[in-house]
């Protein structure tokens, strides 16, 4: 909940300008939903791409204050995230209003951006990979192949966001380890070598080379360092180099 539609259609502007020699790395932002109209507008016949924070799993009706996957796909959004950890921790998220949720939206051409992720108190008590194992079971049942292959995965431990509190390289490694071989167990090894599965959890210009260069993190999830633009190029830019 930042930035109003001025606000971040400025930020938008000038993130496309410093990112123009940027060919390698996808670059997507989550503006708030009032924000969606002119960022789009600044984004066009850009390799930017726009995406929301949230949906609803029901196409139309009484659902004040919600909104459908059509109407952000038509707001110009390739992607959505879904069951971010503060949709869980503060509005009731749950594992099967995510599995409506995802369905609902590979309804359009929107692809979602689904999180998941341990608490502190889980991790202390040893149960990360039983928890995201659960997340991700029901999270996903009932997806085909071919729905799974429109699907990115954002591994976010819940006490290392907003935090300052980050697991370090190894511990994020194993998890998304873990994650891979799930998906494999879940699908098949094709659809598990092929995920993207982003990392979310205070990621900063200061740890995303240490974070990117592990073989199974394919990305950032970027929450509170991206408010700064200057941050989230450095960022990028640093993607851009693991990727040559």
């Amino acid at each position: 909940m930042n930035k109003t539609g001025d606000e971040a259609a400025s930020y938008a502007r000038n993130l496309k300008i410093k990112t123009l020699n940027i060919t390698k790395t996808e670059i997507i932002i989550c503006p708030p939903f009032t924000a969606l109209p002119p960022v789009k507008e600044i984004l066009k016949e850009s390799k930017i791409k726009l995406g929301a924070q949230n949906v609803h799993w029901e196409p139309s009706g009484a659902y004040t204050g919600e909104i459908s996957a059509e109407m952000i796909e038509t707001a110009g959004c390739s992607y959505v995230i879904i069951g971010h950890s503060e949709r869980r921790q503060f509005f009731g998220e749950t594992n099967q209003t995510v599995n409506k949720k995802i369905k609902q939206t590979l309804t359009t051409n929107l692809s979602p951006i689904i999180c998941f992720g341990e608490t502190l108190q889980q991790r202390q008590e040893g149960r990360t990979k039983n928890v995201v194992k659960s997340q991700l079971i029901e999270g996903l049942e009932g997806l085909s192949l071919d729905q799974m292959q429109r699907l990115v995965l954002a591994y976010e431990p819940v006490w290392a966001i907003g935090t300052g509190v980050t697991a370090t390289p190894e511990q994020a490694e194993e998890v998304h380890q873990f994650i891979r071989e799930l998906i494999g167990e879940i699908f098949n090894s094709q659809i598990a070598d092929s995920a993207l599965i982003l990392y979310g959890g205070s990621v900063k210009p200061g740890n995303v080379y240490d974070l990117l260069s592990k073989e199974n993190i394919d990305g950032g999830l970027i929450g509170g360092a991206s408010l700064n633009l200057d941050s989230f190029v450095a960022m990028i830019k640093i993607a851009e180099d693991l990727s040559n």
